[in-house]
């Protein structure tokens, strides 16, 4: 990338170090001159013809005093260049480093040796930037294959019940439009599950006080006739838990872990709990259930679109898109708060999500 026009910081900042140093040698010739010379006579002969007067030094000082303020000069123009390109060393490998950047190379890092002073910290700072950015686009990109493949997986299901159908005119119509329904429920449900997800992620949307408790109970109302036929126990406990944010969004969150719980469960007998609490200035909404013990690599993945662990897997009407948890990863980001997975001994899986709560407006 070429320069535009003009002087260069380290040929500004060598003009600055030479010019400073030339006033100081001047204020220091003119000091001298001011205390040291108006205390010699002033005449052509020097005090009895002996001592030297003014005259005499001022000629012999003069030459003396511009050759300094040459060599001060000088020095300084050619110290300044050098101490200014040593000093401005890491600043051309901060700026080699982000030109690399910006050419899409990510794995990059400056990596700056020595002591910890401005530019170490700029440059630690700039490797953190870049570990960040370099691991958010590979995490998109992750997404952009794994969305690209989920919705076309429905639609080449979708071509290939319509090829079925037209090589063979007598095959069930009935069969195939059920099955053409079931397919474009799914890539509905996966579009607009990949909607919310952009939503929550962009963090755009009116807030509003919510109590989780009220949620919690929406959800488990909803999902009940899908516990009662897994045979699943599903118990809400606990007090209000306001929080401020978007109803539908925390409504979808909590459905969702809910809809998890039963649906990642026992093949019978299983039990889902739901509590909500106000505790340490924070609103906490826990849903625990039974079902498989999960392997520990495993739950840290949960949260990434797309990432069905085997043993979380469904092969029913409620097997989902893989966008569950990320979407409400996606829901406690966007509303300031956290999310913690913690797979349970006895085995399930225990999310606990941990919200700032509502501040109470006094009338």
């Amino acid at each position: 990338m070429r320069r535009p026009p003009g002087l260069s910081v380290r040929l500004k900042l060598t003009l600055s170090y030479a010019g400073f140093l030339a006033v100081a040698g001047a204020l220091l010739l003119a000091v001298v001159w001011a205390y040291l010379l108006r205390y010699v006579p002033d005449n052509s002969q020097g005090l009895l013809g002996i001592s030297p007067n003014r005259y005499l030094l001022v000629h012999t000082f003069a030459p003396a005093a511009a050759a300094a303020m040459g060599f001060l000069l000088v020095f300084g123009l050619v110290g300044g260049w050098i101490l200014a390109g040593r000093m401005l060393a890491p600043l051309t490998r901060i700026t080699a480093a982000a030109r690399t950047a910006g050419t899409g190379s990510l794995s990059h890092r400056i990596r700056m040796e020595g002591r910890r002073d401005e530019f170490r910290e700029l440059a630690d700072t700039f490797d953190t930037m870049l570990e960040q950015l370099e691991a958010h686009v590979a995490e998109q990109q992750r997404f952009a294959a794994n969305a690209s493949h989920e919705l076309r997986t429905p639609l080449a299901i979708s071509r290939t019940l319509l090829d079925v159908a037209r090589k063979d005119p007598t095959r069930d119509r009935a069969e195939l439009i059920e099955r053409l329904d079931a397919v474009n429920t799914r890539a509905i449900k996966l579009t607009d599950a990949l909607l919310l997800l952009s939503r929550g992620e962009r963090g755009h949307f009116a807030r509003e006080s919510v109590d989780l408790s009220l949620l919690a109970e929406e959800a488990a109302e909803t999902l009940l006739p899908l516990a009662e036929q897994r045979r699943i126990a599903l118990d809400v406990t606990g007090g209000a838990a306001r929080t401020s944010g978007s109803p539908e969004l925390l409504l979808r969150m909590v459905t969702n872990l809910v809809q998890n719980a039963v649906v990642h469960n026992l093949p019978a007998d299983g039990t889902v709990a739901v509590h909500t609490e106000e505790r340490d200035g924070v609103s906490v909404l826990r849903v625990e259930n039974t079902g498989p013990p999960l392997p520990p690599d495993l739950v840290p993945t949960l949260t990434e679109p797309f990432q069905r662990g085997t043993a979380r897997v469904r092969s029913d009407e409620h097997a989902g898109v893989g966008l569950g948890l990320a979407i409400v990863h996606s829901v406690v980001r966007a509303h300031d708060g956290t999310l913690a997975l913690t797979p349970r001994p006895a085995g399930g899986l225990a999310v606990t999500v941990r919200l700032p709560r509502a501040q109470l407006s006094r009338g």
